[in-house]
């Protein structure tokens, strides 16, 4: 490619991102607006305890999803030959996997129950293991519209799920059912989400196998997977250490701590990969073009992500009072580590999408093993003291994590450490928020959380906004303009 036709393709590639993130940023508030209201209606009607057994299913589950997509996913969207072929091999392989693990599930489902001393567990985890299979048989349909870029649709299956998970949820919850309720919320959800996909995209697979093909999406894949399987290990250890040492109860408590940094914070980050692997992966063979973008993504993503974890850590009394009510106060201290946890997870959290791009998934595998093993020993230290001592743990390891993901970064994308601090302005912008918050927050001691909840986020962000506005205003004019949304909302450049 010539200078002007990389530029040209860099520029159409940005917007179809754009367009696409757009979609993704409506998914997400959309799901997780209505996902936060239905934790907040269960955890008024379900006890600590119900939520702390599924959480124990869900760690079982968790530990063998890791060969659910086998790293075909990733491998199937970075790919540019054969596309139709391999769609249908990771197909057939990916229901297979799901047929076995929901085997599998049903069969260690007494043993897991062993383990973590709560026989409940069984008939929960045999339930719910039903979604390996469930999910296998939409998930390719989904990553071909996560490869176009065509989350119009996609943002349709993922709402639907939520929808009538929530609804299944609250349903049965007000009925009485207990921790059923949560059970059957998530296999409804599941079920119809994989029906939705298949009316979405019209693309019918057939079960099919090329050695030549599936090798080279197995040497892609493999990577992603081992990838996977120790972030889901550093992810999930926390709960595994509490399942362990601690009550379904206590468990309860931090599962319920981590939902909002999750709901806010990582499912943002989750939802712009989605996005960003993608359109990385189209620009894999331009790397002054994949630096450019990879900076551009840190401003905007610490630019949103900021507020978010500063403000849960402010107001975490008043937030858990109010959504969650005051049988769940013990959680607002790990809710203040933890949304710290998740702002330290933000930073450089997408250069592992520019590795896959440039088919280098194996640096993200041998980077997570020596984390792996630190963070595993700072959990099982802070779990010696206290639920918060676990977060504490989670805390310390990832910013370890991110000091290695950056030096790691500056080697391979020529990245110094004065282009990182540029993009950073977001951090001058949070100070301006805590001041603002925690005054408001200190002055409303008297009021009732309410009210309280209400004074800090508006203190809070007018203090971001109106710094953002000081500091930032040319890159919000460029995202506006780049949204096309400066036709509605006109801003002069200082």
């Amino acid at each position: 490619m010539t200078d002007a036709t990389q530029e040209q393709h860099y520029e159409e590639v940005t917007q179809k991102a754009t367009k696409g993130m757009g979609w993704n940023y409506l998914s997400f508030g959309l799901s997780k607006a209505l996902n936060i209201a239905t934790v907040s209606i269960l955890a008024h009607l379900l006890v600590p305890e119900y939520f702390g057994l599924v959480a124990l299913a869900t760690l079982t589950m968790d530990y063998l999803s890791v060969l659910n997509d086998l790293g075909l996913g990733s491998a199937l969207i970075q790919r540019r030959q054969n596309v139709p072929e391999a769609a249908n091999i990771a197909f057939t392989l990916n229901v297979s996997a799901g047929a076995v693990l929901t085997l599998i599930t049903f069969f260690i489902a007494p043993y897991a129950a062993i383990f973590f001393q709560e026989p409940q567990v069984t008939a929960i985890l045999r339930w719910l293991g039903l979604t390996f299979l469930i999910s296998a048989f939409g998930s390719v349909h989904s990553i071909l519209l996560q490869r176009d870029l065509n989350f119009r649709k996609k943002i349709i299956s993922e709402v639907g799920n939520t929808l009538v998970k929530a609804v299944i949820s609250i349903g049965l919850a007000f009925a009485g059912y207990g921790v059923w309720a949560l059970v059957a919320g998530q296999l409804a959800g599941t079920l119809i989400s994989a029906i939705m996909l298949w009316i979405l995209l019209p693309w019918r697979p057939k079960l099919a196998w090329d050695s030549v093909i599936g090798k080279e999406l197995f040497k892609y894949g493999i990577s992603i997977m081992g990838n996977n399987a120790l972030t889901i290990w550093e992810q999930n250890f926390d709960y595994f250490i509490i399942g362990l040492v601690y009550d379904p109860t206590a468990l309860g408590v931090y599962t319920l701590a981590y939902r909002l940094p999750q709901a806010l914070v990582l499912s943002i980050l989750w939802t712009m990969t989605s996005v960003l692997f993608p359109t990385f992966s189209s620009l894999q063979g331009q790397k002054e073009a994949l630096k450019k973008s990879f900076l551009s993504v840190l401003r905007y993503v610490e630019l949103l992500v900021t507020p978010l974890c500063l403000g849960m850590f402010i107001a975490a009394d008043p937030l858990i009072r109010v959504l969650f009510g005051e049988q769940w106060v013990g959680a607002i201290p790990i809710l203040r580590v933890l949304s710290l946890y998740a702002w330290a997870v933000s930073i450089g959290y997408h250069v592992g999408d520019v590795y896959k791009a440039i088919g280098r998934p194996d640096i993200l595998i041998k980077m997570s093993i020596p984390m792996f093993a630190i963070r595993v020993l700072l959990l099982w230290v802070g779990a010696q003291y206290s639920l918060l001592g676990v977060a504490v743990g989670h805390l310390v390891a990832m910013i370890i994590e991110s000091v290695i993901r950056y030096y790691v970064a500056a080697y391979f994308l020529r990245v110094t450490i004065l282009e990182v601090i540029k993009e950073l302005t977001a951090f001058a912008c949070g100070a301006i928020l805590l001041i603002f918050a925690a005054i408001s927050l200190f002055l409303t001691q008297e009021l009732t959380p309410f009210i309280q909840l209400i004074i800090v986020v508006i203190a809070g962000a007018i203090g971001y906004l109106g710094a953002v506005w000081v500091i930032e205003r040319n890159s919000v004019i460029m995202l506006l303009e780049i949204t096309k949304l400066d036709r509605f909302i006109k801003i002069s450049r200082p």
